[in-house]
């Protein structure tokens, strides 16, 4: 088996990242690789043209990343309890694009993600990001399904 050196997480903060991390977290330590973590803001809608009352963009985009700052680190905080090679990245943009962006930018050997496992209407309505990972990326993906 192929030695990993860089593992490449993205997180949602979601129970199935939560559940498919212990997974992350193990082959990193197995390996002693470098654990990338990666969380997307996803582009906000744009609402101009709307009355959106007393709130500037900028000062909506600030808050939406410093929210996702602020989970990231209890994340870390919970999740991570004796591994120190970790790194973490809040980036704006399409959540599978930004992913496969930063797996290539920082040489990663595999991206982890978990996988909520939606069907029928729910995959319609909101697409999977894990998906499009796989299908468009050229690095290896292991998807996690998480089930209630």
């Amino acid at each position: 088996m192929k030695d990993f050196k860089t593992i490449l997480f993205a997180v949602d903060f979601s129970q199935s990242s939560d559940y498919a991390f212990q997974f992350a977290l193990s082959l990193a330590k197995k390996y002693d690789a470098r654990l990338l973590i990666i969380h997307v803001i996803n582009e906000p809608v744009d609402l101009r043209g709307f009355y959106v009352p007393h709130i500037s963009f900028e000062k909506l985009e600030q808050e939406i990343e410093e929210g996702a700052r602020k989970m990231m680190e209890k994340f870390c905080r919970t999740q991570i309890k004796d591994y120190s090679k970790y790194e973490t990245f809040i980036v704006p943009g399409i959540p599978y694009d930004e992913v496969i962006k930063k797996a290539e930018e920082q040489s990663a050997d595999l991206i982890i993600m978990g996988t909520h496992g939606r069907t029928g209407l729910d995959h319609v309505l909101f697409g999977s990001t894990a998906e499009k990972v796989v299908r468009k990326s050229s690095i290896p993906v292991m998807t996690i399904r998480f089930s209630e």
